[in-house]
C-alpha cells in the first residue's frame, strides 16, 4: 500500500521537508498501522529536522512524535486494541525508527492510547506530549502544592500552558514568562497568575517582587543557555530548576550555577518526557492523572492554529516563529 509521507534528505529549515510516496507495508510484531487524521507538532521535531536534537537523524529521515487517527491493521501479539478504533499516538519511540508525518504510519503498539471520551481528533493529537511533559516535572518530580510559586518560561507553548493548568490545579502560583507584551493578555486569560515580560522587566527582580522575596519552588525551562543564571537567582531555597529543552541552541553554555545552588540548596536537573513514558509505574500514574483532568475539565488543551497536510512547511515556519499560544495541529485528508 502506497502512502504520502514527509521526509527530509538534509538538515535545515522547514523548506527541507518534502512529500514522497512510499510503501507503508504491514505492521510487524508489536506494531500497528494507523490512518493518520491529525498531527500535533512539537519543537522536538523542528530540532530533529535541523540537526540540533538530542538524537541525530539518519538521513533520509521521517519525523513526527504525536498524532491521532484510526487503527487499520494490527501486528502479531498486539492486544487491547481493535481495527477501526480511534487512538492517540504519543512520543514513545525514536524518530529514526518511526514517524507520523504521513497519511498512514506504522507505530509501536506501546505508543498508542485510547482516545479520551469527549475529545475530538485535533485535541487527541495535542494532549500527550504537553501534559506528560508538564506532569513529570511539576507533579512527579517536584510535587508542587498549594502556595508554591512555579516559574514557567516559554509559557505560550503547549507545554507552557499545560504547566499553568497543572500549577493552578495544585493551588500553586503560576508565573508565566514571555519575551514580548504581545502574549501577556492571552497568558493571563489562560490562567497565569502573573506574567513577566522580559523585554521590559528583569526576570529575577520581578519574580522576587511577586513572591514577596521568597523566590520560586520550581523553574520549568525549555530554553537553557544564558537564562539559567536568571532562573538561579529567582529560586527559593530547596527548590527545583528543571531544564527540558534547548530552544536557545546554547546547551554548551548552560552551566551549573554552583554559587546560588550552594547558598539556597536548590537542585538543577535535566528532564525529558521519555523518563516518565519508559517507567511503567510512573507512566500509569501520569496517564490516570491526565485523563482525570481532561474528564473533569481542569485540563483543557489549547489549539493555536491548524494547517492542512500539504502546508506542512508553512506549519513548521509558524511553529518556529514563536507566534502561537498553544498547540499547532496539521490535519491529514
Amino acid at each position: 500500500m502506497l502512502t504520502k509521507v514527509v521526509r527530509f534528505h538534509e538538515f535545515g529549515g522547514p523548506e527541507v521537508l518534502v512529500f514522497e510516496t512510499l510503501e507503508v507495508g504491514e505492521p510487524g510484531a508489536g506494531e500497528v498501522r494507523v490512518r493518520v487524521e491529525a498531527i500535533g507538532l512539537n519543537r522536538a521535531e523542528a530540532a530533529f529536522r535541523s540537526g540540533r536534537y538530542i538524537e541525530k537523524a539518519q538521513l533520509p529521515a521521517r519525523l513526527g512524535y504525536e498524532a491521532a487517527g484510526v487503527i487499520e491493521a494490527l501486528g502479531e501479539g498486539v492486544k487491547g486494541f481493535s481495527v477501526g478504533e480511534p487512538i492517540c499516538i504519543m512520543p514513545a519511540f525514536s524518530m529514526n525508527k518511526y514517524g507520523v508525518y504521513a497519511e498512514r504510519a506504522i507505530v509501536p503498539a506501546n505508543a498508542l492510547l485510547k482516545q479520551p471520551a469527549g475529545l475530538g481528533t485535533h485535541q487527541c493529537a495535542s494532549i500527550w506530549m504537553q501534559y506528560l511533559t508538564a506532569y513529570g516535572a511539576l507533579v512527579d518530580i517536584s510535587n508542587i502544592g498549594a502556595g508554591d510559586a512555579v516559574l514557567i518560561t516559554a509559557a505560550s507553548s503547549s507545554v507552557g500552558l499545560a504547566a499553568i493548568q497543572l500549577a493552578n490545579h495544585a493551588g500553586a502560583v503560576s508565573i508565566a514568562v514571555t519575551r514580548t507584551a504581545a502574549k501577556e493578555a492571552e497568558l493571563r486569560k489562560f490562567g497565569a497568575a502573573h506574567v513577566i515580560v522580559t523585554e521590559k522587566q528583569t526576570l529575577e527582580t520581578e519574580v522576587l517582587r511577586v513572591t514577596g522575596g521568597k523566590g520560586v519552588k520550581v523553574a520549568f525551562d525549555p530554553i537553557g543557555g544564558p537564562i539559567v543564571a536568571s532562573l538561579a537567582a529567582a529560586m527559593a531555597p530547596g527548590g527545583w530548576l528543571i531544564l527540558y529543552g534547548n530552544l536557545s541552541g546554547q546547551a554548551q553554555n548552560t552551566v551549573f550555577p554552583f554559587g546560588p545552588s550552594a547558598m539556597k540548596g536548590f537542585a538543577m536537573r535535566g528532564y525529558l518526557v521519555f523518563e516518565i513514558i519508559r517507567d511503567p509505574k510512573r507512566f500509569e500514574g501520569a496517564r490516570l492523572f491526565i485523563e482525570e483532568g481532561l474528564h473533569a475539565g481542569w485540563l483543557k488543551p489549547i489549539i493555536a492554529k491548524t494547517f492542512p497536510f500539504d502546508r506542512i512547511v508553512e506549519a513548521h515556519q509558524y511553529l518556529e516563529a514563536n507566534e502561537q499560544i498553544g498547540k499547532v495541529i496539521v490535519t491529514v485528508p
